[in-house]
């Protein structure tokens, strides 16, 4: 890790505090902690963990780029999608994980020109200073509209409307597994002699278990393979099939269908850690200053939803949700050839492109009681991929 920019005092010790915590949870826990918990911690632990701590997470000055990030296009295009949604159940939208409150404010105001504006716009965020940086940013994009926004601390036990979830589930903790000769085991956080943090593997059971046993079926796994399985992604998405009474859900993300996502290729998994626009695979670096994610296994986003009486309504490439969205329609009322067409034309290529965010990144459409066939999936569904 000798090529990773050098963290500030403050922040160092911020990490050892997330550290020593951690050492004593595995201590308490008998010398071993399932990665999905290790995972729960680096992310969510209250005041340490990366989302739940203050600092800069997104844009220039943070660890990575989401697309809101890029471009207002992105949100405007995801705009016509979510008027659609809003028409076909309720002027109501639940932005889940909101990060800097980018998208919240370039949807209100492309649904504003649209005259197809939100009765509310709800924002669920875990974090106190995500929530503040939301408030700030929409406050200073759309502050006419701010009285309209509104933040939650759960879920809603009923709704109807438009659910948005922009690189979400991809933050939800995961557990490893490891298909060996002898049988199925997760993959767990223990101490080494020297009090560092070590892999070690006990035999899976339960629901992993079961779930690992299907995927190894349904994939012919080679005996070594090691990947993610995430039993939180799964149940946040049954959980809406209690609480969905009309609409959809809108989830935007990077992942794979369940047959490319236990690909033999890609048999060490997808575990990935960003740290000031660095990717690297270490999860036990800088605990706390780093974002840990895992791709996502959409076929059990699906099944979990369905499971719990919820519709597959769309699932495509990020690129071609954008298209059908008319995201190029948007760009050609800029200018050409002045600096915003240009910033603008080059963030449009990220998104759309197939060897940058066009491909990896897939939308998904879960709901109730919708009819219409979606916009965003109008051409080019792969629904029969999953």
């Amino acid at each position: 890790m000798n090529n990773l920019p050098i963290p500030a005092p403050e922040a160092l010790a911020h990490s050892q505090s997330l550290r020593a915590a951690l050492v004593d949870e595995i201590s308490a826990a008998g010398g071993w902690l399932s990665f999905g918990r290790f995972m729960e911690q680096l992310l969510y632990a209250p005041g340490l963990g990366y989302y739940t701590a203050g600092a800069r997470k997104f844009g220039a000055a943070g660890d990575f780029i989401t697309a809101p990030e890029m471009t207002g296009l992105f949100g405007q295009a995801l705009a016509r999608q979510v008027g659609q949604i809003m028409a076909l159940s309720q002027a109501v939208i639940l932005e889940v994980g909101a990060g800097s409150g980018r998208l919240a404010a370039d949807l209100l105001l492309a649904l504003e020109a649209a005259d197809a504006l939100p009765e509310r716009y709800y924002i669920l965020d875990l974090s106190a200073d995500l929530r503040q940086r939301q408030q700030e940013t929409i406050a200073a994009a759309v502050p006419h509209l701010l009285d309209r926004v509104a933040w939650l601390d759960r879920l809603p036990e009923q709704f109807s409307g438009v659910v948005v979830a922009n690189e979400l589930l991809d933050a939800m903790p995961a557990h490893i597994v490891a298909w060996r000769d002898e049988g199925i085991f997760e993959r767990g956080v223990g101490l080494n002699e020297a009090g560092g943090f070590t892999w070690n593997e006990r035999p899976a059971g339960g629901a992993l278990l079961a779930a690992a046993e299907e995927i190894g079926t349904q994939c012919s796994l080679p005996p070594g393979f090691e990947s993610e399985i995430s039993l939180a992604a799964r149940a946040w998405a049954a959980e809406w099939g209690h609480r969905l009474v009309k609409g959809a859900l809108l989830l935007i993300d990077y992942g794979f269908p369940r047959r490319e996502f236990y690909h033999q290729q890609r048999g060490r998994g997808t575990l990935m850690c960003h740290y000031r626009h660095h990717a690297h695979p270490d999860p036990f670096y800088l605990p706390g200053l780093q974002d840990v994610t895992v791709h996502v296994d959409f076929t059990a986003i699906i099944a979990a939803a369905h499971a719990s009486g919820l519709d597959l309504l769309g699932y495509t490439s990020q690129g071609q949700f954008l298209l059908n969205c008319g995201i190029l329609d948007r760009l050609a009322e800029i200018p050409q050839a002045t600096p915003a067409y240009i910033r603008a034309a080059g963030a449009v290529g990220k998104l759309l492109m197939p060897h940058e965010m066009g491909e990896l990144f897939k939308v998904i459409a879960i709901g109730r009681d919708v009819d219409e066939t979606l916009l965003g999936f109008a051409s080019g569904d792969q629904s029969h991929r999953l």
